[in-house]
């Protein structure tokens, strides 16, 4: 919506307009904030908004009807009806004091937006003195013959003006239907923007060179978080599992059982230890069947030192911050790791794109589908 115009004696701005106080009325040190001072709409500055648009209109009006008359279209049917001597004298008579009186106009709507200007400096409505045109751009425009149009904008101001003031100035409904077609045309024109941002991503990224020196950029600049999902990850899944082969239960009775029954093997398809124990009469066959079970209870003996030994919680988490390091530094000249982070971004892209491609519009009860 353009910004805000008022009358010569009074400069007001839009609410998306920061007008401030000049730092010597705000009494503030150089370096703190301006504070923003936005005057509120008042029934003067609408009087004049309304009586400048309505001078605006009558001109624009008589600047189509001149501009018809002069046609050769308006000639033909003037012909055609029999008005050609009537024609011929506004052509002559009227034509040029109706020009004149638009110039005139025009000079008269440079004064004000000129005079304005000067009291907004004065006043200090803006950040920045040369920020009035710019802000008012439609009325700097509309100075220009073949724009003139564009000085109906001024009816906008006046719109939001009276809605300020409380006046209800168009129905609920159309002001409902406004805003939704104001959305619409954003959501498209912001959907387009990104589609294509994406493609030419995509593109990008076709580039061996330029894919790997994302890649390596995107790795070395997160190494960091990278490490620390992986031990987190770590912590929650490996440690857990780790410290169970501890237990007398689960894992760690099954790797202890047979750790103590590949010792009993062991023994037992040693056939020095079978022939020397044989040579003791009664008591041979006694002493190799107590010595394969005890080297049975000796593995499995083993095997639940080592884990209280080796898998203690602390040194669990060493091992798992040394195992999460090594990975984050983990070297990224590597084809398959490259395809498979080039994969996942790809993945990722669709995703976005697809879910950018839902015209939530469509879904509003605005629109009977």
């Amino acid at each position: 919506m353009p910004a805000s115009s008022s009358s010569p004696l009074i400069e007001s701005t839009s609410p998306n307009q920061s007008s401030v106080r000049s730092e010597s009325q705000a009494g503030l040190p150089e370096s703190a904030p301006l504070e923003p001072n936005c005057p509120k709409p008042n029934r003067l500055k609408l009087a004049y908004d309304i009586v400048m648009i309505i001078a605006i209109s009558i001109d624009l009006l008589l600047i189509s009807t001149d501009a018809i008359l002069m046609s050769t279209f308006s000639s033909d049917t003037a012909s055609w009806l029999g008005l050609s001597n009537q024609l011929y004298w506004y052509q002559n008579h009227v034509h040029d004091s109706l020009r004149s009186a638009g110039g005139f106009f025009t000079l008269f709507l440079i004064a004000e937006l000129l005079l304005r200007w000067a009291i907004a400096i004065k006043d200090n409505i803006y950040y920045r003195w040369f920020f009035f045109p710019f802000v008012h751009w439609y009325e700097v425009l509309g100075c220009f013959p073949q724009l003139r149009a564009l000085r109906l904008f001024r009816a906008v101001i006046i719109g939001r003006r009276l809605y300020q003031l409380g006046y209800q100035v168009l129905p609920q409904p159309w002001i409902n239907r406004i805003n939704f077609y104001i959305d619409l045309v954003l959501e498209e024109l912001s959907d387009r923007v990104i589609l294509t941002t994406i493609q030419t991503f995509r593109q990008q990224l076709t580039d061996p060179e330029r894919q790997k020196s994302f890649i390596e950029s995107t790795i070395a600049r997160n190494r960091d978080e990278i490490e620390t999902a992986i031990l987190s990850l770590l912590r929650k899944e490996l440690a857990p599992k780790l410290q169970a082969l501890t237990e007398s239960t689960g894992g760690g009775a099954i790797l202890a059982s047979e750790m103590g029954n590949a010792i009993q093997e062991g023994l037992a398809n040693t056939t020095e230890l079978h022939r020397y124990l044989r040579m003791i009469p009664i008591a041979g066959s006694l002493i190799e069947s107590q010595l394969q079970h005890v080297g049975h209870n000796i593995g499995e003996n083993v095997v639940y030192a080592l884990n209280e030994r080796l898998l203690d919680a602390e040194r669990i988490d060493a091992l798992m911050v040394a195992i999460a390091t090594g990975i984050a530094q983990v070297d990224t000249n590597n084809p398959a790791l490259d395809h498979l982070i080039a994969s996942i971004i790809d993945d990722g892209l669709t995703e976005f794109e697809a879910q950018i491609k839902v015209q939530q519009w469509k879904h509003q009860d605005l629109l009977n589908l």
